[in-house]
């Protein structure tokens, strides 16, 4: 049957595709809308499997959050262009994946896949459109009943955070204020964990052997080395460990500092739990 303007223009309107794929697809379905939609679906799929060698290292992070700042999510989202990240079809389909996963509290983004076909559906979609591998890479839920949470996305949706703090009652506007700033901490002084005692192992005894080994090159004598050793881990915790950290609007003060004199001024016992920092440049991608 033939396919008219009409019918073309009106798939496209439904499917966001171009006009060329939205008449062959017409063609190919002899007309059937529904069906056509599934073979645009397919070419979204066969993108995908065609490029599944391709990196996709650009992309967005995003988060949400509730509310009441009890509930958060961050998320990255991938493809492998900034023109495609920065595109209407590719911004929709992200926000989509963050509402997807904060209404929906999947494990992983394979579960998010299995427990919201309607994800997997528009992911095919979109790649069939952008005709670039696009992929939910990682992302964090973060659920904090008797706390509070708070996110921050540095300008340009490459970089985003959550911090998590419990034991919260009263004074949450002004606590929450100084979750920003620490949020903005991570974001600019990239800490590993929030305590000394977080740091793995593994890394304080690389970073002992390497401050004795150029101790022991500068012509240090070694029984001093292990105390010179001890000097540098100290300098280590203060610059890696986010409750050590100096505050980078104060540096009298440490992020450790906030929150025991928000504790004083309140009679309050609120912890710092713990931060998500996610970044497009992230080699370790775990969640």
């Amino acid at each position: 049957m033939a396919i008219t303007a009409a019918q073309v223009n009106e798939l496209r309107k439904k499917t966001g595709a171009g006009m060329m794929d939205c008449k062959k697809a017409l063609t190919e379905a002899d007309g059937d809308f529904q069906k056509a939609i599934e073979i645009l679906r397919k070419k979204g799929a066969a993108v995908a499997a065609k490029r599944a060698e391709k990196t996709a290292t650009e992309g967005v992070v995003l988060t949400k959050l509730s509310d009441d700042k009890t509930k958060a999510v961050v998320v990255e989202v991938n493809c492998e262009t900034d023109f495609v990240a920065n595109s209407n079809d590719f911004t929709q389909f992200t926000n989509y994946v963050l509402e997807a996963i904060f209404e929906n509290n999947p494990a992983t983004p394979q579960d998010l896949l299995e427990k919201v076909p309607s994800v997997k559906d528009k992911l095919d979609e979109v790649m069939g459109k952008v005709g670039e591998k696009c992929e939910i890479s990682r992302f964090t839920i973060v659920n904090a009943e008797n706390g509070l949470v708070v996110d921050y996305i540095h300008p340009g949706s490459k970089l985003g955070v959550l911090v998590e703090f419990a034991n919260v009652k009263d004074a949450k506007d002004e606590l929450y204020e100084i979750g920003k700033d620490t949020a903005m901490q991570v974001a600019a002084m990239k800490p590993i964990c929030v305590f000394r005692e977080e740091v793995p192992t593994d890394v304080i005894e690389k970073e002992i052997d390497i401050y004795k080994e150029i101790a022991r090159k500068e012509g240090k004598p070694e029984h001093i080395l292990e105390k010179i050793a001890d000097g540098k881990i100290a300098k280590f915790y203060q610059e890696n460990c986010l409750s050590e950290q100096a505050y980078i609007k104060d540096n009298a003060k440490s992020i450790g500092d906030l929150i025991k004199d928000f504790n004083q001024k309140h009679t309050a016992d609120v912890k710092l739990v713990m931060f998500k920092r996610y970044h497009l440049g992230d080699e370790n991608k775990a969640q």
